[in-house]
């Protein structure tokens, strides 16, 4: 190839009054990356879908493939840098996100936790003064519907279509999610923050027992002897727990049962949908879901006492506000979650979600007074102790599992 430019290249300089030196260059530049693009191509891409494209071709048609290679990355870089070269070669600027990706992990770490913190706070002083959970669960839900729908209008992010065949996917995962979140405001509004977040500490257990019992999963004795702990920790808080009633604690129990089996279907309704526009399809149906128990449930009371009440010992405009940021800070805090788990690891998402429950009961038991026996706070650190070695050696297992199929 370089041989039969150079020929050409020497021919035509003998006709400088047919053909200028410029011009050869050009010249030279098309004729290297026309060759470069026997593939069937795809006319606009970024670089990384230039690179996939071009490599596989060019050691499909070269004899000598190394030989090959020398002579395109020369060409591929000529054509980048030509003024009137194609857009797929120009070399993007890098950005902060690019330039600074540990920065950004950070921030979003810090933005899940401090968003819970606040969720988990602003709630439970609602509970305080307007003690319904349902209604609140679909003021949660309402509210962050409302978001994806202004997002989706703007085109951040672009809506994903929906089908029936999808739909059916996601609507156990939505039913299990809308349970999940219903039981655990219930507990919630029941006991204190911090026990419902020691009680919720148990989840990693029926995680492991579904994967056992329900989808055939064989749980090694490492696990399981990791989540001893887990039991015993939330035993001896529940047992000398102050704010302890049988509500909060069986709405919390089933809560974690719901959210294991929102796992468990959601690993069976796998997409290729982005996290984003899949968590707003979820809470949608999740919306619908908790309508009917809410007005079945509470609606007489709100109608009647409810709603005035509250108005009347907070005002109305503090009402509305607190109901509207209590929404905000759900959706976005576990949207936030979503994203950090694309951004980093399991095993380091493992590790921030227990050090998350941590911050969310200390920071509760500090603004809200709430005073616990000797015995509750060593089963509180007991039991979040227990989840982190479980999040860890679950972590590493499916980490390991993952290289493997990757060799």
């Amino acid at each position: 190839m370089e041989s039969r430019v150079l020929s050409r290249a020497s021919t035509f300089a003998s006709f400088s009054q047919l053909r200028k030196p410029p011009r050869e260059n050009n010249n030279n530049n098309s004729v290297s990356f026309v060759s470069a693009r026997p593939i069937g191509a795809v006319g606009e891409g970024g670089n990384l879908i230039w690179g996939r494209q071009l490599r596989p071709a060019l050691l499909l048609e070269s004899s000598s493939a190394g030989k090959q290679r020398e002579t395109v990355k020369p060409c591929l870089a000529a054509a980048s840098s030509s003024p009137g070269s194609d857009s797929a070669g120009e070399a993007k600027p890098v950005g902060f996100i690019e330039k600074y990706p540990a920065l950004v992990t950070g921030f979003f770490f810090f933005m899940w936790y401090f968003l819970n913190v606040i969720f988990n706070i602003l709630n439970k002083k609602i509970y305080n003064y307007f003690p319904y959970p349902y209604f609140v669960s679909v003021v949660h839900l309402f509210v962050g519907v409302v978001y994806c729908l202004v997002s989706w209008a703007v085109g951040l992010p672009k809506r994903a279509p929906m089908d029936s065949n999808l739909l059916k996917l996601l609507f156990p995962v939505a039913v299990c999610h809308a349970l999940g979140h219903v039981t655990s405001n219930v507990s919630f509004a029941a006991v204190a923050v911090s026990f419902t977040h020691t009680i919720k500490a148990l989840e990693p257990f029926f995680n492991a027992a579904a994967s056992q019992f329900i989808l055939g999963q064989s749980i090694p004795i490492t696990l399981w002897l990791s989540l001893a702990p887990v039991v015993l920790g939330v035993s001896m808080a529940s047992l000398t727990e102050l704010s302890f009633n049988w509500v909060g604690f069986i709405s919390a129990m089933i809560s974690n049962i719901s959210f294991t089996y929102r796992s468990i279907y959601s690993k069976k309704a796998m997409t290729d949908m982005d996290s984003t526009n899949l968590y707003a399809y979820i809470s949608i149906i999740a919306l619908f879901v908790c309508i009917p128990p809410a007005i079945i449930l509470e609606g007489p009371k709100l109608m009647k006492h409810g709603f005035s009440d509250a108005i009347t010992k907070v005002g109305l405009t503090k009402f509305i506000t607190d109901l509207f940021w209590v929404g905000m800070f759900y959706h976005l805090y576990n949207q936030l979650a979503t994203n950090t788990l694309e951004r980093v690891a399991p095993l380091t998402h493992a590790v921030g979600n227990v050090l998350k429950r941590v911050f969310v009961i200390g920071f509760s038991i500090i603004v809200f007074g709430n005073k616990i026996s000797t015995q509750t706070g060593i089963g509180t650190v007991i039991a979040i102790a227990g989840v982190a070695i479980y999040s860890y050696i679950k972590a590493k297992m499916e980490e390991e599992k993952r290289q493997a199929k990757a060799a």
